[in-house]
């Protein structure tokens, strides 16, 4: 007898009568019914015990935690909660449990208890949504990009450059941590390391992508990528996970509405193929937000935020217009805000983002045209000298969830940012070789990948949407 998976069951249950099913117990209650889950979906499948038919031995062996197989008939459930049941004829246990040392007991976990459980968490019926929806929208990430036409390409983990400049990278060294070699300044001399040159964890596949894109077309990277901020907060990770997708012969606007048709595709994706996981993390959410004072609860649902997304036109306005916009609004007037606009040239931070989002325009936003002294060094100047073609895309709740910009293809404009931005050239000499030998307009945008699982999946902290998270002080598992 072949092993179904639940999910094939309860897609289609006339199909199966008599079945043999293996996954983990979820529940047991009165000696009798056993809530049985492969993984496969949220849902549960109830196992009715048949005393006559089962050794008292087994039962013993039956708690939460087990992983066993049962075989029996499938039928109509007499019973509330479920559609249909097991009526068992046999089981064999796989896996055994100790019922007082197994930490996910059917009872309400914190998630801060969890995090400390990380190799067990999966199990949980909210974690194991939130994963199964991560992979639906992994796999709709590339059945975007191969629809159109792009090609897949792996950029470096360990890089020399720091594409943000921003400097906060984990090293990356085979040197003596005791005793590194030092040259006649007194500093470690990494020309004697592994690859002879400083390098570290990449914080971003960009450059080498657009490389790529000036050659290929149109690309994308979708890898790990690192960064040693120091911040323990509900919004970052040290190690996640990047979309990058770089276009040559694109122009910003090119830029902005292909990220639009790429972020409503993965998300309607996922709405129709993860319905169960959506449907329980939906009333997950409106439990919480209900906990939550009125003046802090969202506005929306779950599902309802995510159609919000997926049906609106994304509204575009440039910085200056988002700038007089909360310039002159009544939680800047009032000091509402805890980051106060004043001028031009302010740094947009997320209670600004989600007030234009979901107070001011109630659709999704698309900024550009920034200031160039608060964006990097690659974005294409503006004829204005004030600003680059840089944009930002916000969404309800989250504010950022994609940055992205035109970049800058000539080489003297690109030499002159780089060198106010105090970048090192020769680092990036083959970067700057590019714009000298067939160089053309291209464009590109990140999307951080938790970013966007906790967007579709309403989970307050980041930490709960990438299997084993890696954060300050954190890397047990």
């Amino acid at each position: 007898m072949s092993l179904i998976r639940l999910i094939e069951i309860f897609h289609n249950p006339n199909n199966f009568k008599h079945l043999s099913i293996s996954g983990w117990v979820r529940t047991f209650r009165a000696n009798k019914f056993i809530a049985l889950n492969d993984g496969s979906t949220i849902r549960n499948l109830q196992c009715v015990i048949d005393f006559e038919k089962i050794d008292e031995k087994v039962l013993k062996k039956i708690a939460s935690g087990v992983a066993l197989n049962v075989e029996g008939e499938l039928v109509k459930s007499l019973g509330k909660g479920q559609d249909y049941e097991l009526l068992v004829d046999k089981i064999k246990i796989i896996g055994e449990s100790d019922p007082e040392l197994y930490p996910i007991q059917p009872k309400k976990h914190t998630f801060e208890f969890l995090r400390e459980k990380a190799h067990l968490r999966i199990r949980t019926s909210t974690i194991s949504s939130v994963m199964r929806i991560r992979s639906t929208l992994a796999f709709a990430i590339h059945d975007f990009f191969q629809k159109e036409g792009f090609f897949y390409v792996n950029t470096p983990i360990i890089t020399g450059s720091d594409a943000e400049g921003a400097g906060e990278m984990f090293r990356v060294t085979t040197l003596d941590p005791k005793n590194p070699p030092v040259n006649s300044k007194k500093n470690v001399d990494f020309k004697k390391d592994f690859f002879a040159k400083e390098t570290s964890l990449t914080v971003s596949g960009q450059l080498e992508a657009e490389a790529y894109a000036l050659g290929l077309g149109n690309v994308y990277t979708f890898g790990p990528t690192f960064r040693a901020e120091n911040s323990n907060t509900s919004r970052h990770l040290s190690e996640f996970w990047m979309i990058e997708p770089e276009m040559a012969f694109y122009d910003l606007k090119d830029n902005m509405n292909f990220a639009e048709k790429f972020l409503k595709y993965i998300l309607k994706y996922s709405l129709n193929n993860c319905p169960d996981d959506f449907i329980f993390l939906n009333d997950r959410y409106s439990n919480e937000e209900n906990k939550k004072p009125i003046i802090e609860r969202s506005e929306m649902g779950l599902i309802e935020k995510i159609n919000f997304v997926i049906d609106q036109k994304f509204k575009r306005i440039t910085y200056t217009q988002a700038i007089d916009i909360l310039r002159n609004s009544k939680p800047n007037k009032k000091k509402k805000f805890e980051y106060i606009i004043e001028e031009w040239g302010s740094d947009l931070q997320s209670e600004h983002e989600r007030f234009l989002v979901e107070k001011y325009f109630k659709s999704p936003v698309i900024i550009y045209d920034y200031p160039s002294k608060i964006k990097a060094f690659y974005m294409r100047a503006n004829n204005d000298s004030k600003t680059v073609g840089a944009m930002d895309i916000l969404f309800p709740g989250i504010g950022e969830i994609v940055g992205g910009s035109q970049r800058e293809e000539r080489l003297d404009v690109l030499e002159k940012r780089i060198s106010e931005f105090g970048v090192d050239k020769k680092e990036l000499w083959w970067y700057l070789e590019l714009r000298k030998f067939g160089s053309t307009p291209h464009s590109g945008f990140g999307l951080g990948f938790e970013r966007l699982v906790q967007f579709a999946t309403g989970m307050n902290n980041i930490r709960e949407v990438i299997p084993f998270p890696r954060t300050p002080h954190n890397a047990s598992f």
